[in-house]
């Protein structure tokens, strides 16, 4: 508990100073075409840095992201590490940031997340974050799938590790189906993020 004040103090008193860090990431769901709004929502609010798996980047429109958030892919992981004693694309990552948001998260990379694989950049973030920092997830996928009982147990799990969930919602999914499962909308999962940490790091103190 004292580590954590000791942690909240810092970023308080750097935050004085310069944004709030947001590293936004995107998994291989259909909703990945809307990252490119999501990165719009936080773009005045927040510095941000953007990291999308292989399978996202089929639905995200790279010319939709603002011009000035560096997009991070898996082929970017190991491009600038040639000895012992280079920087780690993952671990810069999570050193940046004050707080990640996987928007939208997908089955796979739940499961993934949940059982501790790290087989790519955003999962390699994930195993190696500093839990004293907050990580939001969106989750996105067919209702069947959100209904799923591993789904269920997946959900457990990164609750135990304080992952903060931002549920899907019910409406016409992409594949016809009417059902749970559709990623929140940009806006709510941004002012969602930004009332936790407003009040979590700001409390007592300007909002500005």
């Amino acid at each position: 508990m004292a580590a954590q004040a000791m942690e909240r103090e810092q970023i308080q008193g750097d935050l004085s100073s310069r944004k709030p860090r947001i590293l936004l990431a995107a998994s291989g769901s259909v909703a990945a075409i809307k990252f490119g709004n999501l990165c719009h929502s936080f773009a005045e609010w927040a510095e941000l840095k953007a990291v999308a798996t292989k399978a996202s980047l089929h639905f995200i429109d790279r010319a939709s992201l603002p011009k000035d958030v560096p997009l991070y892919t898996d082929e970017e992981e190991w491009s600038s590490w040639n000895r012992i004693g280079d920087s780690v694309l993952h671990i810069e990552l999570r050193r940046w940031a004050d707080i990640l948001v996987i928007a939208p998260l997908s089955a796979n990379t739940l499961g993934k997340i949940a059982g501790g694989l790290c087989d790519n950049l955003l999962t390699c973030i994930v195993r190696a974050w500093d839990y004293n920092k907050p990580i939001f997830v969106a989750p996105a996928m067919n209702t069947f799938m959100w209904t799923n009982p591993f789904t269920e147990r997946h959900l457990m799990v990164i609750d135990e590790l304080g992952i903060s969930l931002i549920p899907p919602v019910s409406k016409r999914l992409a594949c016809g189906d009417y059902g749970n499962g559709a990623m929140a909308e940009p806006s709510l999962i941004f002012s969602t993020v930004r009332l936790f940490f407003e009040s979590k790091y700001h409390a007592g103190g300007s909002n500005n």
